[in-house]
Parts: C-alpha cells; sequence; structure tokens
C-alpha cells in the first residue's frame, strides 16, 4: 500500500470546496509525528492553518501561488533549532532511556549534535529531518484522497527573499528568531481531477552499486 501511495502521490493546486474531516487531517498529522528523525531529536513543529487572511499571506509570501490561498488546510512545517539545545534534546534522550553520562556524550558531539558545528549547520540539519515528516505527511494524505502540493519557495531565511513578508509571516504564526518555516503542505481535495504523467529520471541515471 505504502508504494501504491509513492506512485499515484501527485501536486495537486486544485480543489473542491470539500472540507477535510479533523480525523483525516489528524491522520495527516499524525504521519508527519511518528516520522523518523537523527537521534530521534524531532526537531520540528506543525502549525495548521484554516484562516483565510493568514492563507492570503502565506501566498503572498510565496510569490503568490494560488494553491496556497485556495487550499482547504495549509499545514506549515517549521524546523525548531532549540531543539537541539542541551535541556530539550537531553530530555528526549533521556526519554529513551539514556543515562546522563550518554546524554551528555550525545549533546555535545559534533557527530551527533549539528548544534555544536554553528547555527547554519543546525539548520541545515534540522531542514533534512523536516523533510522526512513532510515526505509521510504527503504520502498519508494520498491515502486518505487528499490532494497536496508542497510549497518550499517561500520567503524564508533560506531562500533569503527580501521582501518583508518573511518577517510578516513569523509575526502571525508566532515563531521566534529560531524557528524557520520551511515547508508549507496544501491540503484539499482534487477539482477537477487530472491523471498526470510522473516524469522521473531512468534508474541508471540516479542508482549505482558501491560508487558513481
Amino acid at each position: 500500500m505504502v508504494m501504491n501511495a509513492i506512485i499515484n502521490r501527485k501536486s495537486v493546486r486544485k480543489y473542491s470546496d470539500k472540507p477535510i474531516s479533523d480525523e483525516v487531517l489528524n491522520k495527516i498529522l499524525e504521519a508527519g509525528r511518528l516520522a523518523p528523525s537523527w537521534v530521534n531529536v524531532q526537531p520540528w513543529k506543525f502549525i495548521v492553518v484554516k484562516n483565510q487572511e493568514v492563507k492570503d499571506l502565506l501566498s503572498l509570501a510565496s510569490g503568490g501561488q494560488k494553491q496556497v490561498k485556495t487550499a482547504n488546510i495549509l499545514i506549515c512545517c517549521v524546523a525548531d533549532l532549540d531543539s537541539w539545545n542541551r535541556t530539550n534534546f537531553g530530555k528526549v534522550l533521556e526519554q529513551k532511556g539514556l543515562d546522563e553520562q550518554a546524554r551528555e556524550g550525545i549533546v555535545t558531539s559534533k557527530l551527533l549534535n549539528p548544534s555544536t558545528l554553528g547555527e547554519q549547520i543546525a539548520l541545515l540539519r534540522s531542514v533534512e529531518q523536516v523533510t522526512y515528516a513532510v515526505a509521510y505527511m504527503t504520502l498519508e494524505a494520498e491515502e486518505q484522497g487528499v490532494g497536496c502540493c508542497v510549497i518550499g519557495a517561500t520567503s524564508n531565511e533560506l531562500t533569503h527573499l527580501d521582501d518583508g513578508y518573511a518577517q510578516q509571516v513569523k509575526e502571525k504564526l508566532n515563531l521566534n528568531e529560531r524557528q524557520v518555516l520551511v515547508d508549507i503542505l496544501a491540503l484539499g481535495y482534487e477539482e477537477p481531477v487530472i491523471n498526470a504523467k510522473k516524469l522521473r529520471k531512468e534508474p541508471s541515471e540516479v542508482i549505482f552499486h558501491e560508487s558513481l
């Protein structure tokens, strides 16, 4: 069933007026919550947006992409760099049953805690983790029959687009300076239904054994 969802998933940008139930939405969110993450740090937060004013702002911040404005629901996927600090990361490790010495070894490790290498590396690895959750949610949306489009092109610390919208979005979503909006999931039931051809590189172009 997972492979069916992978094969059938597509970017959906036009939606009907049919509302997404809380039950379906919660299943999509739960898929993101259960996604794997490096040392189980889970450096993410998901903000559900139904308010049209906020949708309109996020659409403007995303270059006017109409599907952000017209989606039934948006899920804003946020990387939280404070997840890597001693308190928050340590709490997760303690819940895993690690003793104080083991926790300290991981929290201070340059290999296992990217925040020890600086803010940019922490952001890079946090974005990596968020994409796992995004992938899980898109597949669960497909399983639930909900169309989904991932929007990564938006005004934020990653695109460095200085159009005045990035700070407005931060304020509207109540994000602090260590929380970065990475992706927006636009959700809605597809209308009209379009049979899209999935174009991908040939296996020989992307799959190698032992080395390139």
